[in-house]
């Protein structure tokens, strides 16, 4: 019974999501923002939005680590998808196609990421109120992240999602911003019935939130980045498609500081397994391997996926199975 709660749960959380994402695209097309600029924010927090609810639910159901699995597993997961990217754009270099225009989101997911291992291997014992010191660098970080990624985005050539006529085919604005708070509300609701079989899973197979939290769940709440960045690649949107990965990297981060606001019994930071630095340290990995795939010029492929691409895989496996190992 359980596994069909969460299964059920799930599928309402990827429809919704999904939901987010394409009033999102409907945002972006009205308001006539850079395709890059979209994906690394909006995209990214639209499709996102299932980690923060997920987190903050399970805080509000005494697992913290299941919400911090949630949010560091979904770096992961974000990478692996660039493998999958790849794999599924195998006549093109998909990784490479991108050149320099994301390396700087990039870079930025990994100071943030850098931040939080950081911050989890320093344990600072400072506190504003019940909020840690470490949770508001991270918070203020991000939005020094997001005002440099605006300062650098150069007008860029118009891409294939932007050139779509406006016409009475597109929904208004209005109907965009209805569409975006209604898919937001469903989440709302659903979240935490598919965090509270989440736990109940975790208890029966005995593999704990920890395992549990940074697998199955992290897959569930990063499945509408995966149903986005394939169908924004699809149109030949590769910034927004690549620009919503490394940015959901960054805003999962900054939401690693906001869950921070909602726990009371302490520093977030502090209430997690120490075993999260290693999936804070593969995150980093696999983030610095997508931004090198972004900048270097290899020219081998191994069949019909990139070597860079095929390290992400093989990272991400190997990391779960070390992660399987230690739980």
């Amino acid at each position: 019974m359980v596994w069909i709660k969460f299964i059920v749960t799930a599928a309402l959380i990827v429809l919704a999501a999904n939901q987010l994402a394409k009033y999102g695209d409907v945002i972006a097309i009205r308001t006539r923002l850079s395709g890059m600029f979209i994906g690394v924010l909006l995209l990214a927090g639209a499709t996102s939005l299932p980690e923060v609810l997920t987190s903050i639910s399970s805080l509000q159901q005494n697992t913290p680590n299941l919400a911090a699995g949630n949010l560091l597993g979904s770096n992961t997961f974000n990478m692996f998808l660039l493998a999958v990217l790849d794999m599924a754009n195998h006549n093109q270099r998909i990784l490479r196609k991108a050149l320099l225009k994301h390396a700087l989101t990039g870079s930025l997911a990994m100071v943030m990421i850098g931040m939080v291992a950081f911050f989890m291997l320093a344990n600072l014992d400072l506190s504003i109120g019940w909020v840690g010191v470490d949770s508001l660098l991270i918070l203020g970080f991000y939005v020094v992240a997001v005002r440099i990624i605006q300062g650098n985005a150069a007008p860029a050539p118009q891409t294939q999602e932007e050139d779509l006529p406006v016409d009475g085919k597109l929904p208004s604005l209005r109907a965009g911003l209805i569409g975006f708070g209604l898919a937001a509300a469903a989440l709302v609701v659903v979240t935490p019935i598919m965090v509270e079989s989440a736990n109940e899973i975790a208890v029966l197979t005995g593999l704990g939130t920890t395992f549990i939290g940074t697998t199955l769940v992290a897959l569930v709440t990063s499945l509408p980045e995966l149903v986005t960045t394939l169908a924004a690649a699809k149109i030949g949107a590769t910034d927004m498609a690549i620009g919503n990965l490394f940015g959901s990297n960054m805003f999962n981060m900054f939401a690693v500081g906001l869950t921070d606001m909602f726990f009371t019994q302490g520093r977030f930071l502090a209430a997690i397994d120490p075993s999260f630095l290693l999936v804070a340290m593969l995150g980093l990995l696999m983030t610095g391997i997508g931004v090198v795939g972004n900048l270097a010029k290899l020219e081998k492929k191994l069949w019909v996926i990139e070597l860079d691409a095929l390290a992400l895989i093989l990272l991400y496996f190997g990391g779960m199975y070390l992660l399987y190992l230690r739980g």
